[in-house]
């Protein structure tokens, strides 16, 4: 089978490999029909990172077709479509015991400490996998892991349909918070520099689209949400960021921070007692796969809508180049292992 190798930086090698088996009597043997492009992958491509050793298969984001189960596997059968939950926990743990599994101080990502989805053939747990329906194709089916990610945060944060959302950022992950946002009723609106972008989270059904090097954010903002916004979400990241957008929360709001940067935030206590806020953090995903795969079941949300461009395994390489330079236009790259599907 092909396995893709990030076996340096910016280089992917193709090479060959036998198909995995299974071993335990829990295993699923999977074929690996599309997989999404994360920013963490394109991160490690380009930059590396400490807890990523080399050689090492990236790709968390997946779906496929069940080939085989383990003789104690029972909630899926061969012939599913699956997807797969990314975050692999120990299990024994006093967090894991508590239920927080996204957190345990083991806790490893598939294709990030582990290898990933990058290969014809993968065989994991039976827990990890969760089936979709024949409705939904192989491309939006991979798109099931960041709408799980969007399910946490807006969990951690409590949101509900009474709340005015704040989400700076369209990329896949504010695109996927958005749509989410959106099914459970949310007054939502979106910033961001790029036009186009903007405009695709018009059509996921934003209430509000704000350019903010074009237009005032604080005056829209005040239009929109006067006082301020129930939840606040920055999806991009980056410390400046995060510290901006305190600024647009409302009285007792809850602040989502998801952002893995290492520069230190300049907070005054002051700004967050006057307001009673809560800044709540939120990681990968904490058992929000059923969610997320319901609400594509349902049709509620749109992955097809975020895939900016698809590519064989074999073009891997010129996948992840491509995705870097296009530094506005892209929301997901896909790498597919056969033919693009149709609905």
């Amino acid at each position: 089978m092909r396995v893709a190798k990030l076996v340096d930086r910016n280089r992917i090698d193709v090479v060959e490999l036998p198909i995995p088996e299974i071993i335990n009597p829990q295993d699923v043997q999977i074929r690996v029909m599309a997989v999404g492009v994360c920013g963490t992958d394109l991160h490690i491509f380009r930059e590396g990172r400490a807890d990523v050793q080399l050689p090492r298969v990236m790709g968390h984001e997946l779906s496929g077709e069940v080939m085989a189960v383990g003789a104690q596997v029972k909630r899926i059968q061969v012939g599913d479509r699956v997807v797969l939950d990314p975050v692999f926990a120990c299990g024994s743990c006093a967090t894991c015991m508590k239920g927080y599994t996204n957190v345990c101080e083991n806790v490893c990502c598939f294709g990030v400490q582990m290898d990933g989805g990058y290969q014809d053939y993968i065989v994991v747990d039976e827990k990890q996998l969760y089936p979709f329906d024949s409705s939904i194709s192989y491309e939006e089916a991979a798109l099931a892991e960041p709408f799980s990610i969007a399910s946490n945060i807006l969990e951690r944060t409590y949101a509900s349909d009474k709340d005015a959302i704040l989400i700076i950022g369209c990329g896949a992950i504010g695109l996927s918070i958005l749509q989410t946002a959106k099914a459970i009723g949310a007054r939502v609106m979106v910033v961001d520099i790029v036009d186009k972008k903007l405009g695709i989270a018009k059509e996921m059904g934003a209430d509000q689209t704000v350019n903010s090097k074009t237009e005032s954010l604080r005056t829209v903002a005040e239009e929109f949400s006067a006082g301020g916004f129930d939840v606040v979400i920055d999806a991009v990241g980056i410390t400046p960021q995060f510290m901006h957008s305190l600024e647009f929360a409302a009285p007792r709001a809850r602040v989502a921070c998801i952002g893995f940067d290492s520069q230190p935030v300049a907070i005054p206590p002051v700004m967050i007692t006057k307001k009673e806020l809560s800044i709540i953090g939120s990681r990968m995903n904490c058992r929000q796969f059923p969610n997320a795969v319901e609400l594509l079941n349902a049709g509620k949300i749109r992955a097809d809508m975020m895939i900016s461009k698809t590519y064989s395994l074999s073009d891997i390489q010129k996948a992840f180049e491509e995705t870097i330079a296009d530094s506005t236009g892209n929301i997901k790259t896909l790498i597919l292992f056969k033919q693009r599907e149709s609905k």
